[in-house]
Order: C-alpha cells, then sequence, then structure tokens
C-alpha cells in the first residue's frame, strides 16, 4: 500500500469525507501529518502554500512527512520539501454549477455574496458584487482553479486553459470525481493498493436538502460562463476519469466493485448508527461529534449506536469524527503537549 500521499482538499467536493478517510488510515498506520503551525486547520489559506507553514517543518533539517491533506493552495516546489519524492498526488473535482451554489450558501459572509439574497441576483450583475481585488473572492469564482493555484479571473483563451489542465496532469497522479464518489473510491483504492475498509466511508461535511433549491436553466449556462475555468477543468478531468476507469478497471469489475463498496458502507452502517444515517445538528447527541456548522447552511452529523465494544466503537467514531475534531485528535498524538 502507498503511504506517502498529497491530497489537494479543494472546496466543497466532498473533500472532507475523503479527508476522513486519509485520517484513518495514517491513524491505522502510524503515519505522519503535515499539519497547519499550531494545529489549525488550513495550511495559512488562502496563501500559496509554503513548507513553512507545516509544524515540526525545518529547512535546515528537512523532516519528510507522509501524508499531506489540509486546506492550502497548492504551489508543488514548495510541496515537494516536505513530502517523499515517491508520494502520490492526488485531488476531487465537483461540478462547477452544484460547487458554486453550495459556495454561497456555505460562504454567505463572503464580500461578494453578503450584499444579493440569492446566487440569481449574483449572477444579474456579478461585477457589481464581485471585487477581484478583496481576499475572500475567491469563493464566489473559479474556486477549484484557486486551490490549484491558478487566477481565478485570468481570461479564458485556449492556450492558457491547455498550459492549467497540461500543469495539473503533470502534477497530479489522478483527480477524483465527487459526483461519482463510489467509483472515486475504487480507482482510488486501486491506484493505492489499499483495502476495501480503508475506503470505506459516510458521507462528512454535508449539509440537509432543506438549503438546497433546483436551479433554472438560465442559472445554470450563467454559472458556467462565470466559472469558465473550473469548467474546462472539470470537463476535461471528468473525461479522462472515464478513460482511466476503461483502461485500468473495465466498466464491468468497476461496477463489482463499487456495489461490494456500498454493501460494506451499509453494513458498517447497520452496525455503527442509530436510525438510517445523518441527523440535524440539533439532534446529534454526542457533541464531540458535532460538526463546524458554517454560513447558511445546517451540516448533518451521526449519533453512534450505544453498547458496542471497544474495538467496534472505536473503528465506528472514527468513521463518523468530523474534521477539525479529527485533525485536533490526530495533531496532539503527533505532537504531544509538553508537561510543564
Amino acid at each position: 500500500p502507498k503511504t506517502d500521499i498529497v491530497f489537494l482538499k479543494v472546496h466543497k467536493s466532498a473533500s472532507s469525507t475523503v479527508m476522513n478517510i486519509l485520517f484513518r488510515f495514517g491513524e491505522t498506520h502510524n503515519l505522519t501529518f503535515a499539519f497547519p503551525l499550531g494545529g489549525g486547520y488550513q495550511l495559512y489559506y488562502p496563501h500559496h502554500f509554503l513548507a513553512r507553514f507545516v509544524q515540526g517543518f525545518s529547512p535546515r533539517s528537512p523532516r519528510r512527512f507522509n501524508i499531506l491533506c489540509h486546506h492550502m493552495r497548492f504551489l508543488q516546489p514548495e510541496v515537494q520539501k516536505v513530502v517523499p519524492s515517491s508520494a502520490v498526488y492526488f485531488s476531487i473535482l465537483r461540478n462547477p454549477v452544484q460547487l458554486m451554489e453550495s459556495s454561497f450558501v456555505y460562504y454567505k459572509g463572503a464580500s461578494a455574496f453578503s450584499r444579493v439574497r440569492s446566487l440569481e441576483e449574483f449572477l444579474s450583475q456579478p461585477y457589481r458584487y464581485y471585487n477581484p481585488a478583496s481576499g475572500d473572492r475567491h469563493y464566489a469564482r473559479n474556486l477549484m482553479t484557486f486551490d490549484f493555484g491558478f487566477n481565478p479571473d485570468g481570461e479564458v483563451s485556449p492556450e492558457r486553459v491547455q498550459l492549467m489542465l497540461k500543469a495539473i496532469e503533470a502534477s497530479f497522479d489522478f483527480l477524483l470525481i465527487s459526483e461519482y464518489f463510489d467509483e472515486s473510491m475504487v480507482l482510488l483504492k486501486e491506484l493505492l493498493c489499499w483495502d476495501l475498509d480503508s475506503v470505506v466511508s459516510f458521507p462528512l461535511n454535508s449539509r440537509d436538502s432543506s438549503t438546497k433549491s433546483p436551479l433554472a436553466d438560465s442559472v445554470v449556462e450563467k454559472l458556467k460562463a462565470w466559472n469558465r475555468l473550473d469548467w474546462e477543468i472539470y470537463t476535461h478531468f471528468n473525461r479522462t476519469f472515464w478513460e482511466r476507469i476503461e483502461r485500468d478497471i473495465g466498466r464491468e469489475r468497476m461496477r463489482r466493485e463499487v456495489q461490494a463498496l456500498r454493501e460494506r458502507q451499509a453494513e458498517l452502517a447497520r452496525t455503527c448508527l442509530q436510525g438510517t444515517g445523518s441527523v440535524a445538528p440539533k439532534d446529534i447527541k454526542d457533541s464531540s461529534l458535532r460538526p463546524l456548522q458554517h454560513g447558511g447552511a445546517r451540516i448533518l452529523g451521526y449519533n453512534l449506536k450505544q453498547g458496542l465494544g471497544q474495538e467496534l466503537e472505536r473503528t465506528c467514531r472514527r468513521l463518523v469524527t468530523p474534521e477539525l475534531q479529527y485533525s485536533s485528535l490526530l495533531y496532539k498524538k503527533q505532537f504531544p503537549p509538553q508537561p510543564p
């Protein structure tokens, strides 16, 4: 199994669920994480990543970490200073239309969104609300482009798009697609030589459907145009994702693997969870399992069954521990507080 991994955690793309998979794998195999200084949750995002943002990194005695997966704005020469040269690089993409709709609800406080009532209103005159010079502009335009390290306000010429796609292909071994999450997990398992249980997960940091509303076709077209660079990235790598599956796994085997993954997930849900699945934040009984609530979204969580055996309880708890709590736990394990 591959143990040196760089995961570019792209916003609002099921990346918290992928992070949980990496946290569990790293903890099980005693791997080291490149944590943000002081145990924070982002590597000085939205600044481009620098090696010195990592706790325990020193240019004099460069220490390599196994897994780099916290939010960052990608900059490969700096990333290479903190992970082994053998590291596998991957990320996950989401359809930019749904991504921006999610971003609008989640980052409602961002300067571009704070004065509008709806996404339609924003798109009717985006430059009235959007300021390319503001420090949080990236939440409102080409968010994936920005996370990959590029300029979200760059011109959309065929040459520039090609350069960007080539640069991503040169840096990353593969990109997953969040709309095909189960297929993505099978591909991840295949390319990292992991077993099935390592890629089983429950959706984390997802919001309840009460804040979701279908978008009119005219809005969808405006969203694609406004996020054109993201759209180019997404359509290109959505295509190569399926080409890779055809080449490396084959449709028939993929179908069987996805079925096995879903059956295992259903089995774990029956074993671990009270009720049938996720619940509203107010209904989560164990406060340590309550996810951070942000913006206008209601982020769902889980209740564990009572009376699970010690080992099983631990397995189940890890599957539903929200990102911030899990990150803190692993940070304290890797950097134990010094006694006074």
